[in-house]
């Protein structure tokens, strides 16, 4: 990603957009007892598309932003979301990020991520209760749901971050024989 002051305005609308749609509803939504969670989806769009540092930026102010609007321990979820963006970041420097469909998988395992990391620090602080399988089985649900919802998702972060790229993400790399 080309580092310019449009390159960080694309990032932080969309990072200001995922929170306040987290925020104002969207976390709300149950499918089949499972929740919708667009801020890891973000997240890990970012870091796909852009790199491991921008995409680790881009966690941390979600997850601020998050942990402002909803009152919670302040840098909980952006420790977790600088985690999640960075790793998501050096997948997509080290493999090819042009499959229509990597968004799935790599949409999967930043929800899956996010959700134990975020669990695993709410129950370190005393904040939540054990872990019980109806807990186990809001979360694979909700895995399966931001799976589904990442496609779209990350369509729209490679439109809007498409001009601050260096290449085109859709263009498939040609291999060395």
């Amino acid at each position: 990603m080309i580092l310019s002051a449009g390159a960080i305005a694309r990032v932080a609308l969309l990072a200001l957009l995922a929170a306040v749609l987290q925020v104002s509803g969207v976390g709300e939504i149950r499918v089949l007892g499972g929740n919708v969670d667009l801020v890891p989806l973000l997240v890990a769009g970012v870091a796909l598309y852009a790199g491991s540092l921008p995409g680790a930026a881009a966690g941390f102010l979600v997850g601020l932003l998050l942990d402002l609007a909803l009152g919670r321990i302040l840098g909980a979820s952006s420790l977790v979301l600088i985690a999640v963006g960075y790793g998501v970041g050096r997948f997509g420097e080290l493999r090819d990020p042009a499959h229509g469909l990597i968004a799935l998988p790599v949409g999967a395992a930043a929800s899956a991520g996010y959700a134990l990391g975020v669990a695993v620090v709410a129950y370190l602080l005393g904040v939540t209760p054990s872990p019980s399988f109806a807990l186990v089985r809001e979360l694979a649900l909700s895995v399966v749901l931001n799976a589904l919802l990442a496609l779209p998702v990350f369509d729209l972060v490679r439109r809007v971050l498409g001009p601050a790229l260096v290449t085109d993400p859709q263009r498939r790399a040609r291999r060395r024989a």
